[in-house]
């Protein structure tokens, strides 16, 4: 079954929850063998019917192991199954071996053993046993199932293929600091001129080698220099110097810019040329905010997209309320708490009771809250696309949503890696991380990670205390 002089090959039992996270896990382990237990497979069958993600996932895992069941396949089960090729072009020397026998060890007693876990747990045992010149290591997206697997001398893994970093430190922020001798040490290969009523610089030099397109480099001085990184070209950048939305006279319908982060925000919302904008920050930073009056403005003022769709994944924070009646947009209402109350305060910036109220009646018209669940398929046309909550989705779901932007569309993801509701999902696996990293060095994409709180300083102090 296992070529057992193989030392350095290791021998994974898959956890049915890492199947219904990512069907395509069996493709993964490369030159390693994997396991299935029949449990696994009785467990796929229980959750295959819905329409959820789960449910899906574990249909798309059965439709796999089944294809590489063929007719000749069928009588490899015992020696393995062969892994076709990557799309890449990546060639897969392990093999996927199912359950064909009895395979049990004793547990503790306290373990019972006609659970699914502690099952899965007694076929690791029993291959351990069988095959003790290989590592058998088990796969889980559950950590109690792991903590019972080391606490046997099993080892045990999280499935970490769809981890973007092993830090959420290392993740891009968007911004960088200038020396404070920049200016003194670049100033002989310093060029800069106007554009209509843009400021730029082109600058060379080794610190500017490690730029990514739209990024925001400041210094730290009160009212110091803020450019957005336009293009780098063999350490040769071109800058443009950020228009400032703190001040009075360029408010963006109503609302100024409160700091550096802020600013650049505003910037890159309202920039035509970035088509992809991700906003991460921790609750009253702004956001959403920014995001909504960015877009009115373009949908309203400069009619640049023809209306504003929002969406968020349906994830509660605690127990669930369960269906709500209505239509699509009644029922997504009570997920949009954040659009509403930031309507409120856009809406304000108006004059008069008869004035907001006529506002809002066009504002309703022009924004519109789409479900998360009805997604699949669609192309949006010039629209001005809002995720929020983003750190509820997997990658799958973010590049389902991604790919609905037709031509003219811009796609704006907001989210807040310490607020994760779903299962599963860690800071360095959620679909926000995802993007904000895969998007980094892309010329029509622009991130910036805010940092301090506006909303109250309640809840500045609360944020950074509990």
């Amino acid at each position: 079954m296992i070529d057992k002089n193989g030392k350095t090959k290791k021998f994974f039992v898959l956890d049915t929850n890492v199947l219904m996270h990512d069907p395509s896990s069996i493709f993964r382990f490369h030159e390693h063998d994997i396991f299935i237990p029949m449990i696994v497979l009785e467990e796929l069958d229980n959750n295959k019917r819905g329409t959820s993600e789960a449910s899906r996932n574990a249909r798309l895992a059965s439709r796999f192991i089944e294809e590489l069941m063929s007719d000749g396949a069928k009588r490899e089960i015992e020696k393995g199954l062969k892994l076709p090729t990557t799309e890449s072009g990546t060639t897969i020397t392990g093999r996927l071996f199912l359950q064909t026998r009895t395979l049990t060890s004793e547990l503790p007693k306290d373990l019972p053993g006609n659970k699914a876990d502690n099952q899965i747990l007694s076929t690791a045992l029993a291959l351990q046993k069988e095959y003790q010149q290989t590592v058998v290591t088990i796969v889980s997206k559950d950590i109690n199932l792991r903590i019972k697997a080391v606490a046997l001398s099993i080892p045990a893994e999280d499935y970490r293929v769809d981890q973007v970093l092993d830090d959420l430190s290392l993740l891009y922020s968007g911004q960088s600091k200038l020396n404070d001798d920049f200016w003194d040490t670049h100033s002989k290969e310093l060029s800069s001129w106007k554009d209509g009523n843009k400021t730029y610089y082109q600058i060379t030099g080794s610190e500017s080698e490690h730029w990514r397109p739209n990024q925001l480099i400041h210094d730290d001085k009160k009212g110091g220099f803020e450019g957005i990184v336009r293009s780098v070209d063999n350490g040769c950048a071109t800058v443009e110097v950020c228009t400032n939305y703190r001040a009075s006279s360029h408010h963006v319908w109503g609302v100024n810019a409160r700091n550096r982060e802020q600013n650049f925000a505003l910037n890159l919302l309202l920039d035509p040329n970035v088509d992809f904008v991700s906003l991460l920050g921790n609750a009253g930073t702004g956001k959403t905010l920014l995001t909504l009056a960015a877009g009115l403005a373009q949908v309203l003022d400069e009619r640049r997209y023809t209306e504003i769709i929002m969406t968020r994944v349906t994830v509660p924070m605690g127990e669930d309320i369960g269906f709500l009646p209505g239509t699509e947009e009644e029922k997504m209402a009570p997920w949009m708490g954040a659009l509403m109350d930031n309507l409120e305060v856009l809406s304000n910036a108006e004059g008069g009771a008869w004035g907001r109220a006529a506002t809002n009646d066009l504002l309703s018209n022009r924004i519109k809250i789409r479900s998360i669940n009805f997604m699949r398929g669609r192309t949006f046309l010039n629209r001005y696309l809002i995720i929020d909550e983003a750190q509820n989705l997997t990658s799958k779901q973010m590049k389902s949503l991604i790919t609905r932007a037709g031509p003219g569309t811009k796609v704006v993801c907001l989210g807040n890696t310490a607020q994760i509701d779903t299962p599963y999902l860690t800071e360095t696996t959620a679909g926000i991380t995802y993007v904000v990293d895969r998007f980094a060095d892309w010329q029509h994409s622009g991130h910036i990670t805010l940092v301090s709180g506006e909303r109250s300083r309640l809840a500045d102090y609360a944020s950074e205390i509990l």
